[in-house]
């Protein structure tokens, strides 16, 4: 099970003012890579941004400010989370409404529009068993058919037999099998990428704690 599913984690954390800490650690580091990969990717002001396990916006205080107003949307597993970083985190709270911060538990993508550009989920499948990718690609496929990109990141063991075990990733963070921070085979990522209707690249730079940036383009 995830960390992030086990009772009063929340609670206990947002009460404790730790908002920041919860959603991995390196905030500004992790921000700024997160958005620096956006610009990257072709992001745009005039386009429609969709944050998939947003956290206490860690990317939405960067992305709000760039984006025209109401062009960034976010999802996570908590609302209370997203709250939080738009109370204490949002310098431009007029340019972000709170309506566009919708809890999510099963990426369904409850009430959001159609007409995204651009997706990121930055550290969420890191933390979740394989099948969760599985579900949010083809429920981003079909849900939003404007989609130009959707970024995401993921741990990847070497090889089927590595894969059984733990994994030292480069930047020194162990991943597991069976529990997070989880990894896989590349092999099981591109089928589950091309099976729902991607196509994708992975660019050869590392990002913070050896994640693996993929960016998944409507085939």
């Amino acid at each position: 099970m995830s960390p992030y599913h086990a009772p009063g984690f929340y609670d206990q954390a947002l009460a404790a003012g730790r908002h920041r800490d919860i959603v991995g650690g390196r905030w500004k580091e992790t921000g700024e890579v997160q958005m620096a990969l956006l610009r990257e990717a072709g992001l745009q002001p005039h386009h429609r941004l969709l944050d998939i396990g947003a956290g206490s916006l860690r990317l939405g205080c960067r992305a709000v400010p760039y984006l025209d107003a109401g062009n960034y949307w976010a999802t996570d597993l908590s609302l209370p989370l997203m709250q939080r970083g738009w109370e204490s985190e949002l310098t431009e709270k007029d340019r972000l409404p709170l309506s566009h911060l919708v809890q999510d538990e099963d990426f369904s993508f409850p009430g959001l529009p159609a007409d995204f550009d651009f997706a990121i989920a930055f550290a969420v499948f890191t933390h979740l068993p394989m099948n969760h990718l599985r579900r949010a690609l083809i429920s981003i496929r079909s849900r939003f058919p404007a989609l130009r990109q959707f970024l995401f990141t993921v741990f990847l063991a070497p090889d089927a037999a590595a894969c059984l075990g733990p994994v030292r990733q480069p930047d020194g963070v162990v991943t597991h099998p069976l529990r997070a921070p989880y990894h896989m085979l590349a092999d099981d990522l591109d089928h589950m990428v091309t099976a729902s209707g991607f196509r994708f690249t992975l660019p050869t730079a590392r990002l913070p704690r050896g994640q693996v940036l993929v960016r998944a383009e409507p085939a």
